[in-house]
């Protein structure tokens, strides 16, 4: 920034994400009679895949992972005043399928490291409305699932996995996804593994996962039943093009993985002991995927603010950005106006909650958003890159110590 030598000498290394994997499967599918998803070749070895990831029993594929939560909240029952407890760091997506089941998004505090939410919070905000907890795996890195679970059965509540940032990750030795009673992942275009848009949601509980095809098929269960619609529901199925592409990408899965991981760990390994940097925390025993790569700055401990600090990243050759989203959702102004529906919310008009989001405030997550540092991590880098990254992050450490 000041006219040095930048730390980080080469251009981000991109990877290929499609090739043969993929172009094998959409081959096959064109020469199929149907491109519908129910028995369809396509989706059919999708799914046997999927369960190779996160062997969970009952699996249905849809169009995003927003359709796989809202899929999830409707198995779970959720409806007039029932709240949600959930992470205000997260994509709206996570919350969409509450508020259009007229539930209530409740927003718990986050650990500050992980990222995450806080056990000891969510169980301050559970009320004897709370029906249901969506714990979000931000960035790749694992929740505290296991407290999460013990407080969703002491209460009777039911405890929902987002997945959609963490394809491949392990949960304390356990696949993401199987600690929950439903598992949620996005196959969205930025997503680990992708066919520009879809979803998959998956449950291994009898309670809920009969109802995951009907309630992503406009109600109709196809696989039995008498020809009548019992249940209300919208249309969120994936098409066989989309599962074909989504089916060959799962073959490169674990390489992604793995690769972002190791990486990820090594960069926390080059930066742990910087004056002033907080490096992303990840469970012993859980492997985080890093869909990105966050740091937290001390303030007091620079000379200059988050701004300028990512701008000499920059400069240094380094892919780095101020935060994660611009404000907790609670902060958006579709929610401090409670105007989800045509500027109205007719929970909050006919008295089933008493939410005001205006003053809503979860004090650690708008200090992680306010003193955040992201970086890209992906799966063509290798160590040399990320160790130049290091190198740039101790550098301008030094250069703007307090």
């Amino acid at each position: 920034m000041l006219g040095g030598e930048k730390a980080v000498g080469r251009p981000m290394p991109r990877p290929v994400r499609f090739g043969e994997p993929e172009r094998e499967r959409l081959e096959e599918m064109l020469g199929q009679e149907s491109l519908l998803y129910w028995k369809g070749p396509q989706t059919t070895l999708l799914i046997e895949r999927f369960q190779g990831v996160c062997p969970l029993e009952y699996v249905q594929t849809c169009s995003s992972g927003s359709a796989a939560i809202h899929i999830a909240v409707m198995a779970a029952g959720i409806g007039l005043g029932d709240e949600v407890i959930t992470s205000p760091v997260t994509d709206i997506g996570t919350v969409i399928g509450v508020l259009y089941q007229q539930g209530v998004p409740v927003f718990a505090d986050l650990l500050p490291n992980s990222y995450n939410l806080d056990p000891e919070d969510v169980a301050r905000k559970i009320s004897p409305r709370t029906k249901a907890i969506i714990a979000v795996h931000l960035g790749g890195n694992p929740c505290e699932t296991e407290a999460l679970r013990l407080l969703a059965d002491e209460h009777g509540l039911i405890l929902i996995e987002d997945c959609a940032q963490a394809w491949g990750a392990i949960d304390r030795g356990k696949p993401i996804g199987t600690t929950g009673h439903i598992a949620c992942f996005s196959l969205q275009n930025s997503k680990h593994v992708t066919c520009g848009d879809g979803g998959v949601v998956a449950s291994s509980d009898d309670r809920f996962g009969p109802l995951l095809q009907p309630l992503g098929d406009k109600g109709m269960p196809r696989a039995g039943g008498d020809g009548l619609f019992h249940r209300f529901a919208p249309n969120y199925r994936m098409s066989e093009p989309q599962a074909a592409v989504a089916a060959g990408q799962l073959t490169r899965l674990d390489g992604i993985a793995s690769t972002r991981s190791r990486l990820g760990d090594l960069l926390s390994e080059e930066i742990a002991g910087v004056p002033g940097i907080e490096p992303h925390d990840v469970a012993t025993g859980s492997r985080c995927v890093y869909w990105f790569y966050m740091f937290r700055l001390r303030p007091d401990a620079f000379t200059c603010d988050r701004r300028e600090f990512v701008r000499a990243l920059a400069a240094e050759g380094v892919p780095a950005s101020a935060g994660y989203i611009p404000v907790p959702l609670y902060g958006n102004p579709i929610f401090r106006e409670h105007a989800f529906f045509a500027g109205r919310w007719p929970v909050k008009e006919m008295g089933l909650t008493d939410m005001d989001y205006a003053s809503v405030s979860c004090p650690e997550a708008e200090a992680i958003l306010g003193d955040g540092v992201r970086l890209v991590i992906n799966e063509a880098m290798d160590e040399a890159w990320i160790r130049d990254v290091a190198a740039a992050i101790r550098k301008v450490s030094a250069h703007f110590s307090a």
